[in-house]
């Protein structure tokens, strides 16, 4: 019995080139080509493939919003095609409801082995992925830090941290000021970069 997959992927060479290896498998079957999330979304509730490929960037927040909301679905299996993998992303992937996350850079055959392992009920999650997942004493920052921090990231100012938080502004500061201080940065900027470099963010 084969295998419908829905493939999402904004960038339209990246996704024909994904659509065009996944066809060389004879067990799966593309039944959805999208590029756009909520097009993603709207394909996975009206036709419940088995398998919806998410192959995006890494770092959108959103895109996680949507591939959750399609893992949620009665039948349907969610898995994650990253390229960079930010560890707040592959935290919540774990800890949540999506079924697998492989890099983008992993050979076909691994590909081809996570659609089949997610396909049967199984997770598939690359072996360091899973470690940075549930590793918690390889930083200095506390989860709320971490919140503040990818906040600042996505260029939040100090109002709209408070706000989103539900904090005060002089809390934030606090806050920043203790980041900077635990991660031995130089100013925000600093910790932002070393944040960055150990996957933080």
């Amino acid at each position: 019995m084969g295998i419908d997959v829905m493939v999402y992927d904004d960038l339209a060479l990246s996704r024909c080139a994904l659509t065009a290896l996944l066809e060389q498998s004879p067990e799966i079957r593309v039944v959805g080509s999208v590029s756009n999330r909520y097009a993603a979304l709207e394909f996975a509730e009206l036709n419940r493939p088995d398998v919806a490929i998410i192959s995006f960037e890494g770092r959108d927040e959103e895109t996680v919003d949507i591939a959750e909301k399609i893992a949620i679905l009665p039948e349907v299996r969610t898995l994650l095609v990253p390229t960079a993998c930010v560890r707040s992303v592959v935290r919540r992937a774990f800890t949540g409801e999506i079924d697998g996350m492989v890099r983008r850079s992993v050979p076909p055959q691994r590909l081809f082995e996570a659609i089949r392992l997610v396909h049967q009920g199984e997770r598939a999650f690359d072996a360091e992925l899973a470690v940075a997942a549930v590793a918690v004493g390889d930083h200095p920052l506390t989860p709320r830090q971490l919140s503040v921090l990818e906040h600042l990231d996505r260029g939040d100012t100090m109002e709209e941290i408070a706000a989103r938080m539900s904090l005060s502004e002089g809390t934030v500061r606090n806050y920043i000021a203790s980041i900077v201080a635990n991660m031995r940065a130089r100013n925000r900027i600093d910790a932002l970069r070393i944040a960055r470099n150990l996957e933080l963010i």
